[in-house]
């Protein structure tokens, strides 16, 4: 039986896998964290690791350094509608430029990211943080210097941001 399947469609099909293979590691990383989290600490505790590093466990219904954690409940659900369509156009962009590495692996980061909050918001309601940093230097910008409270998820969106960037810095240098 002759192969159907055309030579650009199976180039392209194997570096999906390897990007969505990425996006499910960092779910599975960011959840699996989150579990052990609530596992182990209630609603506000706080441990010392470091001492500029402590693990804590927060809640947050809003977005980045809780915007819109105050509203009425209306954001879970446009937080997760946003999550939804974000990662649609995500994987379209992976399908679309598979030979871009640095690229689709930062949306991949970012996709990871996203789905990995998007599961919290459906399931809890709200995203389990637990990483928190402070330094006295960010005491003018953020209380006590205490950086909000973040997590794994969190850090593939912020990763995969960077990526974007050197992405766009390197595309821009080469073509001059």
């Amino acid at each position: 039986m002759p192969n159907t399947k055309s030579p650009r469609r199976a180039a392209s099909s194997t570096p999906l896998a390897l990007w969505l293979g990425l996006a499910l590691l960092v779910i599975l990383a960011d959840q699996i964290t989150k579990t052990l989290v609530m596992g182990q600490f209630a609603l506000g505790d706080s441990v010392g690791v470091y001492s500029f590093f402590n693990l804590v466990r927060a809640h947050n219904s809003g977005a980045a350094f809780s915007f819109l954690a105050g509203a009425s409940g209306w954001q879970r659900w446009f937080f997760v509608g946003l999550g939804a369509v974000a990662s649609i156009f995500i994987v379209w962009m992976l399908r679309k430029y598979p030979s871009q590495r640095l690229f689709c692996g930062a949306i991949s980061l970012i996709l990871g990211g996203a789905l990995g909050n998007v599961i919290d918001r459906l399931l809890h309601g709200y995203v389990v943080d637990f990483l928190q940093f402070h330094w006295s230097f960010l005491a003018p910008l953020f209380p006590g210097g205490f950086f909000p409270a973040f997590n794994i998820a969190d850090s593939a969106i912020t990763l995969g941001a960077i990526g974007l960037i050197a992405d766009e810095l390197l595309r821009v240098r080469s073509g001059r």
